[in-house]
């Protein structure tokens, strides 16, 4: 499960061996020649590095944290990239989720569930404002984040470009629309952008995307959760391509 690490010197090995590094939480105002040369190696490896004041690394760890802590992915992360290119390698037509925003570990590991089973090509999350694979998502997720791509991007509205220039049809999941989900066509290359319960789907990300739809809603809630509205989405892909199998 995901391991915390904590030490100037154990963070810099480990960033050296190739650990797969989640987040580094850094005491602010950090000084020092073994200081500039973690912050050094932490610029040039672009980690997610997070400035925090000291007692919040005190509540973390009670041991002599030297004013760094770093948590490491159980999984490692990989390539949009390389997973797009492999799968149009084998003849099959990727379908890719986007989540912008989504924290909450327990929604992460239920979506990577839903996700897995369905035979999603890929995860995308940022580097930042997003939920890290921890034993509660891991758990949540039934393993199957063992078991499915999940590809960690700095920038979002590039990974949306990137997949449009590479032949994908880009939807944003919104109530903000008046398109229905059931009455698009998702024969092709896919990608849908998830976003958190709170905000959805950013502004930025709305505009870049191809299309927005919606889930009909027919009770007096307004939303579900995204866990399930990812489940729902993913679910009608999915009963797309298997009806123009037949």
């Amino acid at each position: 499960m995901s391991e915390l690490i904590f030490g100037i010197r154990p963070v810099l090995e480990a960033i050296r061996a190739g650990q797969e590094i989640d987040k580094v939480l850094v005491r602010q105002n950090m000084t020092g020649d073994l200081a500039v040369e973690l912050m050094a190696e932490l610029r040039r490896n672009k980690l997610n590095i997070q400035y925090v004041p000291a007692e919040k690394l005190d509540k973390i760890t009670n041991k002599n944290h030297q004013g760094v802590v770093a948590y490491i992915s159980p999984v490692t992360y990989q390539s949009l990239e390389q997973v797009v290119l492999k799968s149009f390698d084998e003849g099959v037509t990727p379908l890719v989720i986007l989540l912008d925003g989504i924290t909450d570990v327990r929604n992460f590991g239920a979506i990577a569930r839903t996700c897995e089973c369905a035979g999603v090509t890929a995860i995308v999350i940022p580097e930042t404002n997003s939920a890290r694979i921890t034993e509660d998502a891991i758990k949540t997720s039934a393993g199957a984040l063992y078991n499915i791509p999940v590809c960690r991007e700095k920038n979002l509205v590039d990974t949306v470009l990137f997949l449009q220039q590479s032949g994908f049809r880009v939807y944003a999941s919104t109530e903000k629309t008046e398109n229905i989900v059931y009455d698009e066509d998702f024969s092709g290359p896919t990608a849908i952008i998830m976003g958190s319960e709170d905000v959805g789907v950013s502004k930025t990300l709305m505009k870049r995307a191809d299309k927005l739809v919606k889930i009909p809603m027919q009770g007096k809630t307004e939303s579900l959760n995204v866990s399930v509205s990812t489940a729902v989405v993913v679910y009608e892909v999915v009963r797309q391509r298997f009806m123009n199998k037949k």
